[in-house]
């Protein structure tokens, strides 16, 4: 029992995280079309602006996440307005090309001013254990990524339907025409999504990098983002939700109960199983196009 308990704890943390990186994928898809193969950088590059922040240049914590955020925003922005704008009408292929350039590009730049090593970062949440059942025991900081990660993503799912802004992006995502019409700046909303996306991934990377270790192995674990937002579906909101904690669970049960190797090749195996049953996801919109 003191096993599955940790392992569901460690997996649905690890799903929480995923969900946030894969919920910035599902809003870039929804409103723009692209397939964003740089999410996990986008995790890896939010975990170094913390880390910079506050341990390079001794800003407080809270200062710190805020100086994330804005440096997400503006990253987001600049790169839709640099980088995919001028590839707008052009076909699928080329802009899938690009995001995978800029994916390396993000890389390189964090190997250039940071090295290939690990960086060293007091614990942002606390390290102590608690009891959860009797001889069960799990990390605080697990507990707390958890309700984190669903306070952010709850804020997230408030903001699409509540605000003037998020029903603005949903028109869009539905239909650009009508959505111009209207007079909503589709120009802008494209902005937004990329910015908000940014957002996302800098708190699962935040979060990612405070209970593992702020290096480039978060741009890997952002790998995982495609097996979510195909299970739930490229468009759905709440399927990265239940696709993030699916992956995060099978992961660890699978490391923990057999080989912690196979792991590592079971969300894409399920990614592939997904896609020859429901190519859709479980919660994705089905489109028929007749010619």
């Amino acid at each position: 029992m003191n096993t599955f308990v940790n392992l569901t704890v460690y997996g649905l943390s690890d799903g929480a995280i995923l969900a946030l990186a894969a919920l910035g994928f599902v809003l870039i898809y929804k409103a723009t079309g692209v397939i964003n193969f740089a999410q996990g950088e986008f995790l890896m590059i939010g975990a170094y602006v913390v880390y910079s922040s506050f341990v390079v240049f001794g800003l407080p914590l809270t200062v710190a996440v805020v100086v994330g955020v804005l440096f997400a925003i503006v990253l987001g922005v600049l790169i839709e307005r640099l980088v995919l704008r001028p590839l707008v009408g052009e076909n699928a292929i080329s802009v899938i090309m690009v995001t995978i350039g800029l994916a390396a590009l993000l890389r390189a730049v964090v190997q250039m001013i940071f090295g290939t090593k690990a960086v060293s970062q007091p614990p942002l949440l606390p390290r102590n254990a608690i009891q959860l059942l009797p001889g069960t025991s799990v990390p605080i900081s697990r507990l707390l990524v958890i309700v984190i990660a669903a306070v952010v993503l709850t804020a997230f799912t408030v903001f699409f339907r509540r605000s003037r802004h998020g029903i603005a992006m949903r028109a869009v995502a539905d239909d650009q025409q009508a959505a111009l019409t209207m007079g909503i700046s589709v120009r802008r909303i494209f902005a937004m999504s990329w910015a908000l996306a940014a957002v996302s991934a800098l708190v699962g990377g935040l979060l990612l990098g405070d209970v593992s270790e702020v290096s480039q192995r978060l741009a890997t674990f952002g790998l995982y983002v495609f097996p979510v937002v195909i299970l739930g579906g490229l468009d759905s909101v709440p399927g990265t939700i239940v696709g993030g904690l699916v992956i995060g669970l099978l992961t660890q049960y699978v490391s923990g109960y057999y080989d912690a190797g196979l792991a590592t090749i079971v969300p894409y195996l399920l990614l592939i199983a997904i896609l020859m049953v429901r190519p859709y996801g479980l919660f994705g919109e089905t489109r028929i196009e007749r010619v």
